[in-house]
């Protein structure tokens, strides 16, 4: 099962992701190329929107606290000639992981997500910038035509940051109660709840894996998962026990 990753840890995942981000935009044969899991972007687009989080986040962890308002992204698009925009990318990367080094995992700062199981904190945006360059890479190398199996330490982090970031709130849920696992085969086992309180999450261990009935559950690798969270790949190609409509509806409910 996943543990909490460490701050340097997360680090070294953005800068790895990052590299490997650069890697397919330099390997696509056209930055105009069509970004299939992101209906209406291209490869430039997907570059802008990664590079301009990197440098929105960064100037976020060092002027802002928890509760102002929300920045401004004014100024920061990437420029379009490719090897421009490579080493734009670098340097955006560079500008992200050198404001969280000065700031410190611990520093507070303003953050979209209700602050339940993620914090508004410096540690909380490393963690979640992590899969944002993990997923689009995966998109950059689908672009290019070269789509691989994301790492598993890092797709295993990334299920439970989206249940602890995105998938965590106070958003009545509009149904009937219900209970959903994630069983990612190398990383271990979830259970999200959704009722009138909103949405939760918690691990499970082996035991209560086993042990479980939920409402509904789905199965499959840490990439898998993860992918099928980010919906880059469909439920259908997952195996799927109990009401299997019950995915759809998260989905749906955002």
């Amino acid at each position: 099962m996943t543990d909490h990753l460490s701050f340097p840890t997360l680090l070294r995942m953005i800068d790895e992701r990052s590299a490997a981000f650069r890697a397919a935009v330099a390997a696509a044969p056209s930055l105009d190329a069509d970004v299939p899991s992101c209906p209406g972007w291209t490869l430039y687009d997907l570059a802008n929107h990664l590079s301009e989080g990197d440098r929105f986040w960064a100037y976020i962890v060092l002027n802002t606290a928890p509760g102002d308002e929300r920045p401004s992204k004014d100024g920061l698009a990437a420029p379009r000639e490719r090897e421009e925009l490579i080493t734009w990318l670098a340097d955006s990367t560079e500008q992200l992981l050198t404001a969280l080094r000065e700031a410190g995992p611990d520093r507070g700062c303003w953050a979209w997500w209700e602050p339940l199981a993620s914090p508004h904190t410096v540690a909380a945006v490393a963690r979640r910038r992590v899969p944002e360059s993990l997923i689009h890479t995966y998109d950059a190398q689908l672009a290019s035509g070269t789509p691989q199996e994301l790492p598993t330490t890092e797709a295993g982090d990334a299920i439970e940051e989206f249940l602890a970031t995105v998938c965590t709130g106070t958003v009545p849920w509009p149904g009937k109660p219900a209970t959903m696992d994630y069983h990612a085969a190398e990383a271990g086992s979830w259970r999200q709840t959704v009722d009138a309180a909103g949405s939760r999450f918690t691990r499970l261990t082996a035991a209560e894996a086993a042990e479980s009935k939920p409402t509904a559950a789905i199965y499959g690798t840490a990439s898998e998962m993860a992918l099928l969270m980010y919906m880059r790949i469909p439920a259908g190609s997952l195996r799927i026990e109990g009401d299997a409509d019950l995915l759809q509806q998260l989905q749906d409910w955002g």
